[in-house]
């Protein structure tokens, strides 16, 4: 029997050829979590690198720091650990899933620039009507110091207008039905995600956020900021309807 166990592949814990199908499905809900995770994620990737050579041509500064990207990037990363444990719709498990670089670029494409498109109205609210009403002028007219503050209060706006699109986009785009409708998300993401929001927003009010150069920012920003995220999941929803009619799948 020992020699037995030793040459096989698969040893079965119980007497029940069905724990066979179930380890099937839950390869499949693991392929599809981890396939959502790397095509959100390089789509999100590709629009702000976008955003960030856009921008830092045509600014007199970086629209945000080294740390401050590398902060951003690993706060997304900590919510995203509970992506694995995240619901699969039904349908998605019904035949094998495979892995293709060419829809990961078409996926990049489409989605990446919709996100660069925010990016620019955030930068645009920033530099020309909220950074220069905080400041007392734009930013040319400004002394070093009030320049330096224009800095921080514009790569503040951007840290959070970020972080709040990349992750609400987590539950959009994880399903190519109807969010909360049609589709709902485990338990655990939505307390991540949204525990993570209000976590890390409150991050900018810390010493932490004020050693990664991020700044207090008034309550009126969060206006535009809910604006903004709320127009963002709506050019998305369209977005997927097309590139679901177009392309047969989501994923």
């Amino acid at each position: 029997m020992a020699a037995l166990k030793e040459c096989s592949n698969v040893i079965l814990g119980k007497k029940d050829l069905n724990v066979l199908e179930e380890g099937i499905v839950q390869g499949r809900k693991a392929f599809m979590n981890m396939t959502k995770y790397i095509k959100i994620t390089a789509s999100s990737n590709f629009g702000n690198i976008f955003s960030i050579v856009l921008a830092s041509v045509l600014l007199p500064f970086f629209p945000m720091t080294a740390l401050q990207l590398l902060l951003l990037n690993l706060l997304y990363d900590t919510l995203c650990l509970s992506l694995p444990w995240d619901n699969v719709d039904e349908d998605e498990c019904e035949k094998p899933l495979e892995w293709s670089g060419r829809s990961l670029g078409k996926f990049m494409r489409f989605f990446g620039p919709v996100s660069s498109l925010f990016d620019i109205i955030t930068f645009v609210f920033l530099y020309f009507v909220m950074c220069p009403a905080l400041c007392g002028g734009s930013y040319n007219t400004l002394t070093l110091e009030a320049q330096n503050q224009f800095a921080r209060i514009f790569q503040t706006g951007w840290f959070l207008e970020s972080l709040w699109t990349q992750v609400l986009i987590l539950l959009l785009l994880r399903t190519k039905k109807i969010p909360f409708v049609q589709s709902s998300p485990s338990k655990l993401f939505q307390i991540v995600t949204v525990l993570g929001i209000l976590i890390f927003t409150a991050l900018i009010y810390t010493p932490l956020g004020d050693f990664v150069g991020l700044y207090f920012l008034p309550p009126q920003y969060y206006i535009f900021l809910f604006a903004v995220a709320a127009s963002y999941l709506g050019l998305m929803t369209v977005a997927k309807k097309i590139y679901i009619k177009k392309n047969k799948t989501l994923y």
